[in-house]
């Protein structure tokens, strides 16, 4: 059983998982759109830039946060003299270190699901008058949704699982930073912390499994569905 600590800790990653998530979605499929339909001048750029934290050392990607979100930073000092806030030592900076993590993944899975989307069906709806708000709305978005979720569960699965990005860019504090991998990490290094470490584990293995097959339950229907079609 599950300390009452710990279920906090829980909690907090979940959440940290679901606001990287709401923030990060929409940006993942305008990157994807823009890479799967889109021919343009520096686009293999722009692909190498999106898929970067995939290959960088997180550490580096952390640090590279925390320079832009210092206080004198080029974001951070955005918010700070414009809104009067900071990310810095918060759960919302946690927030931002996993959604860029998961990042890569999500555009990925969201790519290859609008890639898959036959333009022919566009194209007839197009003849037939559609605008093409409404043929988004109606044929590329459905057609395209079980991989979008795809990406967004395994994006999920991603960031609740995200450490060196993490902790380099907002450090690991008690009750705002500390989310499952963090607190892991912090128990190892008690004396006696085998436990915690054990019960917090099993935790996390299963929220990764879950969300891994989620992924795949849904990137096979994806697959069926395009079949059929």
């Amino acid at each position: 059983m599950l300390s009452g600590t710990e279920w906090a800790i829980v909690g907090l990653t979940l959440k940290v998982g679901a606001a990287a998530m709401a923030v990060t979605l929409p940006i993942a499929f305008a990157l994807a759109w823009v890479l799967a339909r889109g021919r343009f001048p520096g686009r293999i750029i722009l692909d190498g830039l999106v898929h970067l934290p995939l290959v960088l050392p997180p550490v580096v990607t952390g640090w590279l946060l925390l320079i832009a979100f210092a206080p004198n930073g080029p974001v951070g000092g955005a918010l700070q003299s414009w809104l009067g806030i900071t990310v810095l030592f918060k759960w919302t900076g946690a927030a931002i270190a996993s959604g860029v993590m998961a990042l890569p993944l999500m555009v990925r899975a969201i790519r290859l699901s609008i890639e898959a989307v036959d333009q022919r069906l566009e194209s007839a709806a197009r003849t037939l008058g559609a605008g093409r708000w409404r043929v988004f709305w109606t044929i590329t978005l459905p057609l395209s949704l079980p991989g979008v979720l795809a990406g967004l569960v395994l994006g999920f699965a991603r960031s609740i699982g995200e450490f060196g990005a993490t902790i380099t860019f907002v450090s690991n504090v008690p009750g705002e930073t500390q989310t499952l991998p963090l607190a892991i990490y912090g128990a190892l290094q008690l004396p006696g912390g085998e436990a915690i470490v054990i019960r917090l584990a099993a935790v996390s293995i299963i929220l990764a499994m879950a969300a891994l097959i989620g992924s795949e339950l849904l990137a096979r229907r994806a697959g069926r569905g395009l079949h059929v079609l």
